[in-house]
């Protein structure tokens, strides 16, 4: 078993064994710390992004929810009224997956232990793909997506829900102080982990902000990038679009 590491994840070649190991330990408790440091407000985030997907282009088709964690994304869409297709949920840390296996009872979800910056699916694989407060924690977001657009097939959607600063100052003054305070002191005792929820909310004023990520997606051969704010600025909701004439692209490494 890895070892815990005994500082926060800083970057580099060890960022992504440091926080697959971070989100193994906290797995247990991850869903608790969700609902009750959110308010339940991440449900609703969740119910918006899965309305972006546009799903009902392709209502049987293969979905993918990559940094799926504990499924709940994936949840989210097996159970819209209409939807006939399948999800795969892809994440490196098994725990979360582990976590999230109760939610799916008999529905049309397959749990996949695969890292986003190295998806072990075919090219032009998905109708569409979704990520849930997930990609904050690649070590590389220029490959993250890349590979993201890869397993797209043509005209397909992907989605992003991410953590973002408030652009109001006295929300973001507030957002600040319960981010870097209340949350790591309330996930500490809660989740038994000495610093994960010291990271989780120090990971996010160094992200990029929504303008910047829409320029990586474009970056990545994005086409029609567009993004919201949810909740005044809490959260941003990213809509990407592989071009109807972009290839399939290259086969995975070690294919």
């Amino acid at each position: 078993m890895t070892a815990s590491p005994k500082a926060e994840p800083a970057g580099g070649r060890e960022r992504a064994a440091q926080v697959r190991t971070l989100f193994s330990e906290i797995a247990h408790r991850y869903d608790l710390l969700n609902h009750v440091l959110s308010l339940n407000i991440d449900r609703r985030w969740r119910h918006t992004a899965v309305g972006a997907l546009d799903w009902e282009r392709e209502p049987g088709g293969t979905y993918l929810d990559a940094c799926a964690g504990t499924l709940d994304l994936a949840h989210a869409l097996v159970v819209r009224p209409g939807f006939h297709g399948r999800v795969v949920g892809a994440d490196f840390a098994l725990p979360m997956l582990a976590g999230g296996l109760s939610k799916i009872g008999g529905h049309p979800v397959d749990p996949v232990c695969g890292d986003t910056q190295r998806l072990p699916f075919r090219s032009g694989s998905f109708a569409g793909a979704m990520v849930g407060f997930g990609v904050r924690n690649l070590s590389d977001l220029e490959t993250g997506f890349g590979e993201l657009h890869r397993v797209l097939e043509p005209g397909g959607r992907l989605v992003i829900l991410e953590f973002t600063v408030p652009p109001g100052k006295l929300l973001r003054a507030g957002y600040l102080v319960y981010f870097n305070h209340i949350l790591p002191l309330v996930g500490r005792v809660v989740s038994g982990h000495p610093w994960a929820y010291s990271y989780l909310p120090r990971s996010v004023p160094d992200f990029p902000g929504p303008d910047a990520l829409a320029e990586l997606l474009r970056g990545a051969g994005f086409d029609s990038v567009e993004w919201r704010l949810v909740s005044r600025g809490i959260a941003a909701i990213h809509v990407a679009a592989k071009g109807p004439g972009a290839g399939a692209g290259d086969p995975p490494p070690g294919s």
